[in-house]
Parts: structure tokens; sequence; C-alpha cells
């Protein structure tokens, strides 16, 4: 049995991230990550198909307590794990992780004031038992063993390769072959350019359209900042910048979504000419933001629907076919390798089972207290991120907060923090508020967010930041006690 007082569940952004922030705030805290792979990176080490990079610009992806100094402002995958890696260093983090380390079942104890935590050590099956004062789960908000993958008929027919992004074989040869990805999200945008160089064509098949930005791969104003300020100064001016931008278009999207519209269709249609049907392909029929907008540096899916290589068709699957898919229109698209690019499979806590003295508890019953704590479940912490932001400024925020109530424990000798609902009035609230595909899937297997503070996710970063650094933490609703 090993013993120690955090217990972070997670080595990729999210738990290299709240280990270094424990590592400057607590540095005499016990702690240890548990990692079910075999490396750190989380989403960023698993997704590995051709040009994987962030949907966030760095400035505020990255942490804010290290600067990001690549040139990308969209940075590519193997670039983030890096920096991952490299925090976990600098910070002394990374002695503490132990790789292979899955965790099945996570028991709150309230005889003994601690966490009893089940790992399975991955390969030999060996069971070991954790315990821990607070445990923090950092494994992320979907199921990394498997995508969403829709059942569509005639599949086994097929008689190319059919792929899913989670999942990219690497030895897929897809030079001089005709591809068609399924999809219009993050993934597709980011694959239909990436693949286009070398495939004899690819074909992007989308139900419905997304809302598409182009935005600079370079940010000229980070760059201009760092020549004439210190880094961490420039990174965090900029940091700021892009927070502030990011705020206005999604506040803008929400008060005046037609204007939004505008300025996006605009934007596309100087980039793709006045012949391209844009209202067929990039119209889709939500307001912007209710679901993420999908951004592309430089442009790169307008170059390769403008060179050729690369088109768009807007339609519904009837079936696959030995030689590709037949359209509910009657077209049908002849293809050699098929990428179902059809989003992810949401899963709460990396799956682990969670119990209270022995018994499961049942998390659609449960709210969500300050979008990281759990109704009546002490010593306990999730990060989930930001759905109009980057994942990491929440991360970050969440990681911050956590220090301050083991601080704040230890100096008034409690032992228990525990979320407790009290407001009669309480309505609930989906936890997530998005109409795209993943998140109505998985909602019914989710907690739940109330109407109002503290058990609303208002997803405001600046909010967020003051509640959350400066609020009382002793507000009524969080309950410490000692042993």
């Amino acid at each position: 049995m090993a013993d120690v007082d955090v217990l972070i569940i997670g080595a990729g952004l999210s738990g290299i991230g709240a280990a270094c922030m424990l590592r400057q705030q607590l540095p005499r805290t016990r702690f240890a990550v548990l990692e079910a792979r075999e490396t750190l990176g989380g989403t960023w080490d698993l997704f590995r198909y051709p040009g994987v990079r962030s949907d966030s610009d760095m400035y505020t992806l990255g942490y804010v307590f290290k600067p990001w100094t690549g040139g990308k402002a969209l940075a590519d995958g193997e670039s983030i794990r890096d920096y991952i890696a490299e925090a976990a260093e600098e910070y002394g983090v990374t002695d503490h992780v132990h790789y292979g380390h899955k965790v099945l079942r996570a028991n709150w104890n309230s005889q003994q004031d601690r966490w009893e935590v089940e790992v399975t050590v991955v390969g030999t099956g060996v069971t070991q038992l954790w315990t821990c004062r607070f445990l923090h789960c950092c494994a992320g908000y979907y199921n990394y063993a498997q995508g969403y993958q829709p059942d569509f008929p005639g599949r086994e027919e097929f008689a190319g390769q059919f792929v899913h992004p989670q999942h990219w074989p690497e030895d897929l040869d897809y030079a001089n072959k005709r591809v068609v990805v399924i999809g219009s999200g993050a993934t597709a945008v980011t694959l239909v350019p990436a693949m286009a160089a070398q495939a004899a064509q690819v074909t992007m098949l989308q139900r419905s359209p997304s809302y598409v930005l182009a935005l600079p791969g370079q940010d000229k104003v980070a760059q201009s900042l760092r020549r004439w300020l210190p880094e961490r100064v420039a990174y965090g001016l900029n940091r700021w910048k892009n927070i502030g931008l990011s705020m206005w278009l999604y506040t803008l999207s929400r008060r005046k979504p037609e204007t939004v519209k505008r300025f996006l269709r605009k934007g596309i249609r100087q980039a793709l000419g006045p012949d391209f049907p844009v209202d067929t392909h990039f119209r889709p029929d939500y307001n912007p933001w209710d679901q993420r907008l999908c951004f592309v540096p430089d442009g790169d899916l307008f170059a390769a629907l403008r060179s050729g290589k690369a088109d768009i068709v807007t339609d519904h699957i009837e079936r696959i076919t030995a030689t590709g898919i037949r359209l509910r229109s009657g077209a049908d698209i002849e293809a050699d390798i098929i990428v179902s690019a059809t989003g992810l499979d949401l899963q709460f806590l990396g799956g682990m089972n969670l119990q209270r003295d022995g018994q499961d508890i049942d998390l659609t019953q449960s709210y969500v207290y300050r979008g990281m704590m759990l109704q009546d479940l002490p010593n306990f912490a999730f990060t989930v991120g930001y759905t109009n932001a980057s994942w990491t400024l929440k991360a970050d925020l969440t990681a911050a907060y956590v220090c301050r109530v083991l601080k704040h424990m230890q100096a008034k000798g409690y032992q228990r923090c525990t979320p407790r609902l009290r407001d009669e009035e309480l309505q609930p609230e989906p936890i997530i508020d998005f109409s795209s595909g993943y998140v109505q899937r998985a909602l019914d297997r989710m907690p739940k967010q109330g109407s109002k503070a503290p058990w609303k996710l208002y997803q405001n970063y600046l909010r967020d930041r003051l509640l959350l650094g400066w609020g009382r933490l002793e507000d009524g609703s969080m309950e410490f006690a000692r042993g």
C-alpha cells in the first residue's frame, strides 16, 4: 500500500499542470500522479493522426506558470507533448509519475478520512491499493479506449481501409489514395489539408456544416512582445490579449449571432472566391458557439479546397459500399480509405467507479460545485476545461483552487472539505450547455449543474478567476470539518 497527501489521476496537460502547481505552492506535500498509459501527454500523446494540433491558441492553452515559446500559435501535437514534458521536468514532477497504473475504483473512507484507490498495473494485472488525503482526477472527459463510431450500414462490405482518428495506424499509407473524411469538426478540418498534400483526393463528407475561422499560424503580436520584453511578461500580456479576444468573440456570438455569422461567411467567401457554394457547405443551422468554432491556421483548409486536392460534400450517408460511400441523394463517393472523424465518446472521471464507504455513487444525481467538486463528496476535485475557451484556462484555475483549499485546511487543522447543497430553490441544468452530438449523447451519464452559483458553470474565465482566486472558501456551501 502506498500513502500520499494528494493523489492526481492522469499525466496529461491537466494532471501535470496540477502537479506543477502543487510543487510550487505546497512544496512539502507528498503527492503522486497515476497514469494508465505508458507515457505522459494525455490527448497529445494518444492522437497521432496527420496534422494533429491544438484547436486553441498556445498562449492560452499553455500553462499560466510556463511561457509557450514555440513559433506556432496553433501547435502540433508533438510540440505540445514536449511542452508538457518540459514542465514536468522543470518543476520536479517527472519522478512522481507512475505509468501503467490504471485506477479502477476510488472509495472515500469516512472513518479514516482518506481515499482508498484501487489500481491495476497494466500488463501485469497486479492490483495495488493507494491511499490519500485528497484525490484530484485529471483524466479528461472522454474514453481513451474508443471514440464514437456510428453504425454505418454496409461497413463490413468496404474493401478499403476504415480508420478512426483516435487509433491511427502508424503504417497507414494514403499517398495517391482517394480518402473520404467523415465529419466537420476540429479533427476533420485538420485531417483534410494534412492528407491532401499526399493523397490523390480528399473529400470531407459532412452531414451538416460547422463554423470555420482562419487564424494566423504565428502570432505577430506575441513575436513583437518577445523582442522587447522579458519572456514571462511578454507571455502574460499576450495571454491576456488572447483571453480578451476570445471572450469578446464568444459574447458577441451570444448577443449578436447574425453579425458573427455574416463575418464568418464573409471571411470564407474571400478565401474561396465568389463561385464557391459557401452557404451549402459553411452555413450551419445553429448559432456560433452553440458548438465550438473550428480554427484553421493560415486558412490551410481553404488552400486545400482551392487547389482541387480536397473538396466538400454535404449530404447524409445511405450506406457504405465495397468501393466507397453511397449518399442519400443517390450519389456515390469512391474511396480507398475512409476516415471516421465522428467524434469522442465522453466518459466522466476516466471511467473509474466512485464510492463512499463502499457504496456506489450515482453521479447523475450529483450537483457540481464550482465546476470541479461533487456534492457531498469530501476531499475530491476533478478538472474539466472550458467549452468556449482553452482547456488549460480552467485547468489552471482548478489546480490553484485546490492548492488554496489545501492551504486553508492545513492552516485551520481541517481534515475534510465537503460541498453541501443547502439551496432548496436550486434547479437542475445540464452540466454542459452545448448542442454538439458528442455532448448530447453523454448528458444522461453526467452529473448536473444548478441554476445559480456556486453550483452553476458560467464558462467565464474572468468571473472564475475572481471567485476561485479570491472568493471566500467558507461560503456557506463548502463545509470544512476536523476529524
